[in-house]
């Protein structure tokens, strides 16, 4: 009884400790930290309220990403990963103090970034909860750095299969689309037009680390995208809701760039007019349209399958 009794002294000593200063100093062989709280790392910042500089940072950029694509916002285990093993240069990290009382894949990640001397910070589920940009906290956010691309970059690829965005509003969507080219041996994502934000943390969350490892580029203009497409001699492809050919009858070899328009409205009708061939699913009457994300799966898998 004795020793458990002293290990549970140990345990609300280490709390009293949390509680009281901005940051933890432990060595890795003292025994406390082998108990249910067992957190190996030696130095641990804590954060608490609102008003501190770290969550302020977080909050600001769930409101506003980065403009030049670069800061990325990562909610939950699974990102955080994904930007580790893509080797993204990780800002900040922060963790839940209630997912450091047991095996978690969060305390694991954060010991794994700690030893590498990225700046982990623990803030209280209160405060975590004023960090995080979901409504059910998951546990772990982190800001990470991407290597940002241009319009120009991808369109230097020898065997360039791009996808163009044009107007698609919805992140989650834009997101979707993101994983599903990646998924579909895409080499490029260019988000034009009145699109969501390709950076935002809905949209990095939709593409489920995809964004993180995928070219994507930001341009305002689809003129100017579809005169850059025109000057490198490629062939675009225009996905239309009729009278376009069969995506298995399109010829998808050489360079291409595949075009998809957003939600409702689609492709104006002057972009679809640019294209060299336009593409249209065919559907069972009386259904008319698809999500986009969906019709960008079956136009995407068509070219992939015709480009192996």
């Amino acid at each position: 009884m004795l020793p458990r009794a002293l290990n549970l002294l140990r345990q609300v000593d280490l709390a009293l400790a949390l509680e009281r200063g901005d940051f933890i100093v432990e060595s890795l062989e003292n025994t406390v930290l082998h108990g249910e709280i067992d957190f190996n790392i030696r130095l641990v910042k804590r954060i608490s309220g609102r008003q501190h500089a770290l969550v302020r940072a977080y909050r600001e950029l769930a409101r506003t990403p980065d403009p030049a694509g670069v800061r990325l916002l990562l909610d939950g285990a699974h990102l955080v990963r994904e930007a580790r093993d893509a080797a993204l240069v990780f800002e900040s990290v922060v963790v839940a103090s209630s997912r450091l009382h047991s095996n978690n894949e969060e305390r694991a990640l954060a010991e794994s970034l700690e030893q590498t001397r990225v700046d982990v910070a623990v803030a209280g589920d209160l405060t975590f909860a004023a960090i995080s940009p979901v409504r059910t906290p998951s546990g772990i956010v982190a800001i990470a750095h991407r290597h940002p691309t241009t319009v120009d970059a991808i369109l230097e690829q020898a065997r360039l299969f791009a996808l163009v965005v044009v107007d698609v509003q919805d992140p989650g969507n834009l997101g979707a689309l993101m994983r599903i080219a990646e998924a579909g041996s895409v080499t490029g994502i260019i988000v034009a037009g009145e699109s969501a934000h390709p950076f935002s943390w809905k949209a990095v969350r939709g593409s489920m680390g995809s964004v993180l490892r995928l070219p994507v580029a930001r341009s305002v203009s689809i003129d100017a995208v579809m005169e850059e497409l025109r000057k490198t001699n490629t062939k675009v492809i225009a996905a239309v809701p009729r009278d376009g050919w069969d995506p298995d009858a399109v010829d998808w070899s050489g360079r291409i760039a595949l075009m998809l328009g957003g939600e409702g409205p689609g492709l104006s009708a002057q972009v679809a007019a640019a294209a060299h061939e336009r593409v249209t699913i065919p559907m069972q009457v009386p259904v008319e349209s698809l999500n986009v994300a969906a019709s960008g799966a079956i136009i995407i898998y068509a070219a992939r399958r015709a480009r192996r």
